[in-house]
């Protein structure tokens, strides 16, 4: 069989929203009550979504709205925590609550395994990437990513205020993730785009999403061939030449979880860096500690991802239940907030502030059940090198504007434009 044979005929429509999936209305605008409209898309959300589920926590833990054909935001951790290990009655088919439903069919594998498969196959999917992901394959990647670092602040130097979001924080995991699929370094600009199509998207017309995966794959399949032709030491050659139960993996399997790696590996550590330094050029009284105590890093990082947990992911309601006092129905969306867990009082003392030396921080930023982010150990390494190279480069930094600082919209949520003041 060809490459060709293997992964043009359907590799086509492999992501989180494939063509056969049914369409729903996105209904959008001002929301009129939180509880029983909400909407992750809309700029209050994206500025300061923490007020929102405070009160929602209090008034109406599990929010309902009917964009998107419906869906539920649970506030407490209890209840995320309960949804997020439940896979009998909960699908991890989709992972992005937009458009399109994917057709129950595609279950048990999804389009991006394993974050969208449900068990028995989860297992094993995510058992194939753990070599990959462990602490010290992880290690080997430390002195490249520092490295990157310091030549990413030898860039900014004779500027008075840099974007620290764009022109530092995206290309940390840009090129790490690079480097691990054996892609050209300098196709950072086009990972952007798939990644803003792929999750800030979800509000465009469904064409202009499809349009924006078959890119996605293109590139894809373009690399694939590349490393069929060239094989080497890296992850896309892994995936191409990996078995399961006793055969080579699906083309679409091969594609989704490249494409997962690829989006999700960059935009979650992207927007856990940008929200790092964002607080502590707001807040320095913190900066200038871990400054002075570089040994507390480790502490105050864990306690960084806590607070600005940057993901939210997507579950479907598998039947017709009475969960916890509402009504779900087949096919509802529920959005697992694991940074309204990070802040439900309930389950962390002085839940609503940054303690940089928290001792106890059991926190739930890489996700909770099965799906617990197979990547956190490459993830922690990148934010801590990425803020130690900054604070002992630039110990003096400072907002430059709070108003101009945006964030992502959508279920990934961090620092787009970041102005900052160095000295």
């Amino acid at each position: 069989m060809t490459v060709d044979d293997r992964f043009s005929q359907d590799f086509r429509g492999t992501g989180d929203d494939p063509p056969l999936g049914t369409r729903n209305e996105i209904v959008t605008g001002p929301v009129s009550d939180w509880a029983t409209d909400f909407s992750h898309l809309e700029p209050e959300w994206a500025a300061d979504p923490y007020p929102i589920q405070d009160e929602l926590r209090q008034r109406c833990p599990i929010a309902h709205t009917d964009r998107f054909g419906g869906g539920w935001l649970p506030t407490r951790h209890e209840d995320v925590a309960a949804i997020a290990y439940d896979t009998e009655r909960f699908s991890s088919r989709s992972i992005i609550m937009s458009n399109f439903r994917p057709p129950r069919e595609v279950a048990p594998i999804g389009g991006s395994p394993p974050i969208s498969s449900d068990p028995p196959f989860h297992h094993d999917a995510r058992r194939l990437l753990l070599p990959a992901f462990t602490k010290t394959a992880v290690a080997r990647r430390e002195a490249s990513t520092r490295a990157l670092c310091h030549e990413l602040i030898d860039g900014l130097a004779g500027q008075d205020v840099v974007d620290a979001a764009r022109d530092y924080a995206q290309h940390i995991p840009m090129r790490v993730i690079a480097d691990m699929l054996g892609f050209p370094p300098e196709d950072g600009p086009r990972f952007r785009q798939f990644i803003e199509n792929a999750l800030e998207g979800v509000n465009r017309p469904p064409e202009e999403r499809m349009e924006g995966m078959e890119q996605l794959f293109d590139y894809l399949l373009v690399q694939i061939r590349d490393h069929v032709d060239h094989p080497r030491d890296d992850l896309t050659t892994y995936l191409i030449d990996a078995e399961l139960y006793g055969r080579k993996l699906e083309s679409s399997h091969v594609a989704g979880t490249m494409a997962l790696l690829l989006i999700a590996g960059i935009d979650t550590t992207w927007s856990a860096i940008g929200a790092s330094l964002w607080h502590l050029a707001k807040t320095p009284r913190d900066r200038e500690r871990l400054v002075a105590e570089p040994e507390l890093l480790p502490t105050a990082m864990e306690e960084l991802l806590r607070a600005y947990a940057p993901v939210t992911m997507a579950r479907l309601v598998k039947e017709d239940m009475r969960w916890n006092g509402v009504d779900m129905k087949a096919d509802d969306w529920v959005l697992l907030s694991f940074p309204a867990a990070n802040r439900d009082p309930e389950q962390f003392d002085r839940a609503g502030e940054v303690v940089i030396d928290r001792e106890v921080n059991r926190h739930a930023a890489f996700g909770l059940g099965i799906h617990r982010c197979v990547g956190s150990h490459l993830a922690r390494m990148e934010l801590r090198i990425a803020l130690e190279v900054w604070l002992e480069r630039i110990p003096v930094f400072g907002l430059d504007d709070p108003a101009a600082v945006t964030w992502a919209t959508g279920q990934v949520r961090g620092p787009r434009t970041l102005p900052i003041r160095i000295g």
